[in-house]
This record gives C-alpha cells, sequence and structure tokens, in this order.
C-alpha cells in the first residue's frame, strides 16, 4: 500500500472518531440545550386553550413536563413520572380562572404556561 493511501486512511479516521465525540457529546447535552418544555397539555381530555369554557366545576389537567424535575400548578407542586408526565384534577370557580402551570429543570430553567379559562356552570340549588 503506498504513503499516500495510508494518509488519508488516517486522516479519514481521525475525522471519523472526532464526528463521533462530537455527536455523542450533542447527543448527552440535549437536556441541556432544549431544556425543560411544557406541553400536550389537555383540560378533560380535550386540547388546552386561554378562553375555554366549562360547565363543570371539577377539571382533569394532564399533559407532560419534558426535562421537569419540579412542576407548579398555580403555585402548588405536583407530582411528575419519570418520562414527564402530570395528571391533576383542580376546581374551578364560577367566571374567570387564571392556570398556571410552571415547570423546572435541573439546572434552573424554567418553562411557564398560563390558560385563562371560564367556569359557566350554575349555582346548585339548595
Amino acid at each position: 500500500m503506498n504513503t499516500n493511501a495510508k494518509k488519508i486512511i488516517k486522516v479519514a479516521g481521525v475525522g471519523l472518531f472526532f464526528i463521533l465525540i462530537i455527536g455523542y457529546s450533542l447527543f448527552v447535552s440535549k437536556d441541556l440545550i432544549f431544556g425543560v418544555k411544557i406541553k400536550d397539555v389537555n383540560f378533560n381530555g380535550e386540547s388546552a386553550y386561554s378562553g375555554a369554557t366549562f360547565t363543570e366545576s371539577i377539571v382533569k389537567v394532564t399533559g407532560n413536563a419534558k426535562n421537569a424535575i419540579k412542576l407548579g400548578l398555580n403555585g402548588r407542586e405536583i407530582s411528575i413520572d419519570e418520562l414527564g408526565n402530570f395528571n391533576e384534577t383542580i376546581a374551578l370557580l364560577s367566571g374567570y380562572n387564571i392556570i398556571n402551570l410552571r415547570a423546572e429543570d435541573k439546572f434552573g430553567y424554567v418553562d411557564e404556561k398560563n390558560f385563562r379559562l371560564v367556569g359557566g356552570f350554575a349555582e346548585e340549588a339548595k
């Protein structure tokens, strides 16, 4: 084998090694790069959006807080599983309600979502 071919193989091998190292580093640091993210939030199984009106006073809130170690719902810490999924029940007041979700990751980065909901249920007769 001539020396030019050996040099080319050496340079290609070293280049491939460094590309693999950089790729692995990016893969391992994806949590730091992408940070915490609240997504797939649902109220009573319906996709969450501000301005939604509910006729019942009890609402089930579900979703995912990717890369979160702490998740708060209206200032109260709620539990999440190892994949970041959460499932909580809240009580709405009649009228205007603000639902605040605040997630924090292990590096201190925060993602916060606010939903403005309207409770339009009638008062129960006594």
